[in-house]
């Protein structure tokens, strides 16, 4: 059960490609307006697949957004009975979402975001870890790994069917990808640095 907090707080939804997000965002929405609550939902302009105007989620369920170029507009567009602020794809936006999302919760709103935690490297993207320190809440979600079936948390990006390289660029528009959830294990980036050696095994 989440906490019940005396004015705003921030929740953050986050994890790999296909570990029910979108959908967990939606279900939240739907909570809230079930509970009679103004709810306002926002996505990044970037994000088109599905429709423009639309929070879609993998499985096809849907429920109205506004698309923003920048994290600064949400405060423009915000309406003033608005109590429920979700935020789809975070890590599409700059590092300005952390003051808004923050700036929000401070008068008094409950923020929903929802991000990817890690890029196809298996690195930090984005705001969203920033996101996750200033939260109150955070629900780190699990795929399946298409490979073994172990719980995945990582991204694998395929370009021409083999693993994308460290050096490709993290947002590859118009190229032929494709996405999997994998788990640490199965998860493939060629090139990318060694960590630490471990000495003791």
């Amino acid at each position: 059960m989440h906490p019940r907090y005396e004015g705003g707080w921030i929740e953050v939804v986050c994890g790999g490609m296909f570990s029910g997000k979108t959908e967990e965002l939606i279900r939240r929405a739907r909570r809230a307006q079930i509970a009679r609550q103004e709810v306002q939902v926002f996505k990044p302009a970037l994000d088109n697949r599905y429709e423009a105007e639309k929070l879609a989620s993998h499985d096809g369920v849907s429920l109205d957004a506004v698309s923003v170029e920048d994290a600064r507009q949400i405060l423009a567009l915000l309406g003033p009975d608005t109590q429920v602020v979700i935020v789809d794809e975070a890590q599409f936006f700059d590092r300005s979402i952390v003051d808004v999302c923050g700036s929000l919760a401070d008068g008094g709103k409950r923020i929903i975001v929802a991000g990817l935690d890690t890029d196809f490297r298996g690195e930090p993207f984005g705001p969203v870890p920033l996101l996750m320190a200033e939260a109150e809440v955070v629900d780190k979600l699990q795929a399946i790994c298409v490979v073994c079936g172990a719980p995945a948390t990582r991204t694998q990006r395929l370009i021409n069917g083999r693993p994308a390289s460290y050096e490709d660029p993290i947002v590859m528009v118009g190229a032929s990808e494709v996405y999997e959830a994998r788990c640490r294990n199965c998860h493939e980036v060629p090139g990318k640095p060694k960590r630490l050696e471990n000495h003791h095994s």
